[in-house]
């Protein structure tokens, strides 16, 4: 089965978000072997100009928004004009995708156009840091969080600014294709499959004195120990920092917790377990450190949306017909 992926391209969009997606899903198709995606650029009118402040240049999509119809994905890259109201015809064609069951993803500051529709209203999202503000003001009943990389509902997924779009397509990838493949894909576009932290190391702040205290070694410790009980104490032990300074430093470098930040990596874990063995819940429960299955199937589900055994049996179908 092949799957569909529009990308919205409106006027002033950004070049390299809007080129984005057609690069890491085609990629994948090479990891593949096969043509497991159909790439299409969509615009209004079938033709746009990218963002003057990026170097304009016209651009001639092959699809207006007719192109929507039948995409299994839909792309919404930032673009220039993203804080005047979306022409109508692009929130209704983004309002009937939806209906039809299409995911809706946007990346960067394309969160402002996703977010007119209405369709995120009463969910967690995210957009560039410098916007998120901005985003809040003009979207009370959004949920902003200007820490993470990305935010996925399923059916609606969000991205942080510029290189956070590689993120979320490699993600959306294992999604739909498993984590071998995605593998396989982050490879050729040469980056990792999943990146440490999230975007809050990248807001701008008041310069302070050199900080040697970088977390990635410590967070490597703690990922060599997911299935050891760790306390604050301990990783602060580790570090050879009181336990207020661990949590400031991961809050200013990672945006989380070190126990929320243990906690998702735990749930990593057991993501990668459940897609590549058939290992019980019961002892995958105490190779990630959750103790037991009944903890292990409510954080599990609380954070993915669905249960450690729906979740397995949906990558043993992938593994067996190929469809997402």
């Amino acid at each position: 089965m092949t799957l569909v992926v529009a990308v919205l391209a409106l006027d002033g969009v950004a070049p390299f978000e809007l080129a984005t997606p057609g690069q890491v899903f085609g990629m994948a198709n090479e990891a593949a072997g096969a043509a497991r995606y159909e790439i299409r650029v969509c615009a209004p009118g079938r033709g746009v100009t990218t963002s003057p402040e990026h170097g304009a240049f016209r651009i001639d999509a092959p699809y207006g928004l007719d192109g929507l119809v039948g995409a299994h994905t839909v792309v919404i890259p930032a673009h220039s004009g993203f804080l005047a109201p979306p022409p109508p015809a692009v929130t209704d064609a983004l309002a009937r995708a939806a209906a039809r069951g299409a995911r809706l993803a946007s990346v960067c500051v394309g969160a402002f156009t996703l977010a007119a529709t209405g369709l995120l209203d009463g969910y967690r999202a995210t957009t560039h840091w410098q916007y998120a503000d901005e985003f809040a003001r003009r979207h009370p009943r959004v949920e902003v969080d200007p820490a993470v990389l990305f935010v996925d509902h399923g059916h609606l997924v969000t991205s942080a600014g510029v290189a956070a779009g590689l993120d979320l397509c490699l993600h959306l990838v294992r999604r739909d294709l498993g984590a071998a493949l995605a593998a396989a894909t982050a490879r050729r576009v040469v980056m990792p499959l999943q990146r440490d932290g999230g975007q809050a190391q990248y807001i701008e702040r008041p310069a302070a004195p050199a900080d040697p205290g970088a977390l990635q070694p410590l967070m490597r410790w703690m990922e060599g120990r997911l299935e050891q009980p760790l306390t604050l104490g301990e990783i602060a032990g580790q570090a050879r920092i009181s336990v207020r300074t661990l949590n400031r430093r991961f809050r200013a470098q990672a945006g989380t917790t070190p126990l929320q930040w243990l906690l998702h990596a735990r749930i990593h874990r057991a993501r990668q377990l459940l897609e590549s063995t058939d290992m019980p819940v019961t002892l995958l429960a105490d190779r990630t450190g959750f103790g037991s299955p009944a903890t292990l199937r409510h954080h599990f589900t609380r954070h993915t949306g669905t249960s450690p055994h729906a979740y397995r049996a949906a990558f043993r179908q992938r593994d067996r017909d190929g469809s997402p």
